[in-house]
């Protein structure tokens, strides 16, 4: 449709069809990985921010020099975080930040699959922005009710949630299955360039006017979300682009009128689609290779969410990012906090020793990716790296604070074993799920799948900080324990589905 064309792109010169598939998809590939970068650049900063919102004031001088009192032991911290319980307080800007994305999330990717990707990527960018700058504005305000900064927090992460689901679902739009892993992990670092960025903007702000450090993000990616209204093109159909099919070539939208017999056991997956499709599914298992064609070019529905409940693996892949999720979490709002507290270093040190664990991130969920295109074996490729990343954490913990090229080389390689699964099935297993063999080619589930195995996910991100703020407390021991255990109980959930995949390597 002519009005599904960008305003930006109209003026645009168009090239051959060929040409214009390649770029494209290059374009969309760009475009948003700088906009899921941005979200995690602007959700970044309150783990930097932490560690001055309370500190050790003897350390610190004022303004003048000087130092205070020992007796006066509050005076550099920002109240209310200047209390003893300040350390619940944090989990609690974490805990209802976290919520909120998680809870609004399954609304989201039922949004998402209704309305223009355009429209909604765009608005909830723009809106991150506002809110993020507001967090900041409190310091330049002189705000010190803990209820402005949670409320920040909620509706903040309301529209945070927005960004994952629409920014899957483009890209499985204009991406087929063929080599997926390896395209979705190099992309995916868009998780680990956002946290860096994040922590490297909050860094330079954090021992000065620390509102900088949330009011900058806001600006960037708000200003991006504007150019999202202006430029993105969700959809091929919206620019006459051929189509991806299952297996990563191009498609005409045209279909072939044949159909196999579904197996007997797909009965009753196959009628709680067919509403939804209008045609008969196929398959019992997220990465059969059994191909099926619509019978007839019907217009396409979104998918219910039960219906995207009973897709096989979504519930095992949920559960495991559940846990996985919470461990990237907990490392993502404490790691800066971690540092200083077991290093003695000062805020902005701390927040610059923390991007190596999201550099780690960026080669981890590239190399899972790789290793999941080469052996067809995602669950596999999730299980090796969780059973990696629990002895790893043990070994982070125990001596990461001893030396700087400790701390830097076990930042990596922690950071490359937990990101690694959380990464693939953040985007390559959810997209595999959302056009799985059962949809028949429906592209109306990418959304709702993506968001129900994400929000699921960041249901745990919101545990795993409030944890780490009411165990802290007990020693940062306690805390590594708690996300080993989270680690194992992450790879139990894809036992199943592991088996699975070495029966059939065995078979074959």
């Amino acid at each position: 449709m002519a009005n599904a064309v960008p305003p930006g792109i109209r003026v645009l010169p168009q090239g051959s069809c060929g040409d214009r598939n390649v770029t494209y998809r290059l374009y969309i590939l760009i475009f948003t990985f700088l906009c899921y970068t941005c979200y995690h650049m602007s959700r970044k900063p309150i783990s930097v921010v932490k560690s001055v919102l309370h500190r050790n004031c003897s350390k610190v001088t004022d303004d003048t020099g000087a130092h205070h009192y020992d007796n006066d032991t509050t005076w550099c911290d920002w109240e209310p975080f200047d209390g003893s319980d300040y350390s619940q307080l944090l989990g609690t800007l974490d805990l209802v930040y976290l919520f909120a994305y998680a809870i609004t999330m399954f609304c989201s990717g039922h949004i998402a699959e209704r309305m223009n990707l355009r429209y909604f990527l765009s608005g909830g960018m723009v809106m991150t922005g506002l809110l993020t700058a507001a967090f900041g504005m409190g310091y330049f305000w002189n705000i010190h009710n803990i209820g402005f900064y949670i409320a920040i927090q909620v509706v903040g992460g309301m529209f945070q949630s927005t960004g994952w689901p629409a920014v899957v679902a483009c890209m499985g739009n204009w991406y087929g299955k063929g080599k997926r892993g390896l395209i979705m992990g190099i992309w995916n670092s868009h998780t680990s360039v956002g946290n860096i960025l994040g922590s490297l903007i909050a860094g330079a702000f954090v021992n000065g006017a620390w509102g900088w450090s949330f009011v900058l993000p806001g600006i960037i990616i708000a200003g991006l979300g504007v150019l999202v209204f202006v430029f993105l093109v969700p959809d091929p159909k919206d620019v006459g682009c051929t189509l991806p099919d299952h297996q990563g070539t191009s498609v005409t939208t045209s279909v072939d009128k044949t159909q196999e017999i579904e197996p007997e056991e797909n009965k009753q997956l196959l009628a709680s689609l067919h509403n939804v499709n209008g045609y008969g599914a196929e398959s019992n298992e997220y990465n059969s290779s059994t191909n099926l064609v619509k019978p007839e070019a019907t217009p396409e529905k979104a998918i219910g969410f039960l219906s995207a409940l009973r897709i096989p693996g979504v519930v095992e892949f949920s559960l495991c990012l559940f846990f996985a999720k919470l461990v990237s979490y907990t490392f993502l709002f404490w790691l800066p906090k971690y540092i200083s507290s077991k290093s003695n270093i000062d805020a902005e040190k701390a927040a610059d020793l923390s991007t190596f664990f999201d550099v780690g991130g960026i080669f981890g969920g590239i190399t899972a990716g790789l290793i999941s295109d080469y052996t067809g074996a995602r669950a596999s490729t999730c299980v090796l790296q969780l059973m990696l990343a629990a002895p790893v954490m043990y070994i982070y913990n125990l001596y990461g604070s001893i030396d700087l090229a400790h701390s830097i080389g076990l930042s990596l390689l922690c950071g490359f074993m937990v990101n690694g699964p959380y990464a693939l099935i953040t985007t390559a297993v959810s997209a595999d799920l959302g056009t799985h063999k059962v949809l028949q080619g429906n592209s109306k589930a990418l959304a709702t799948v993506t968001a129900i195995i994400d929000g699921t996910g960041s249901i745990g991100a919101a545990i795993g900080p409030l944890l780490a703020g009411i165990i802290e407390t007990t020693g940062w021991n306690n805390v590594f324990y708690m996300l080993i255990g989270s680690d194992i109980l992450s790879m139990l959930f894809l036992v199943r589905l592991f088996g699975k995949e070495i029966l059939e390597k065995v078979r074959r």
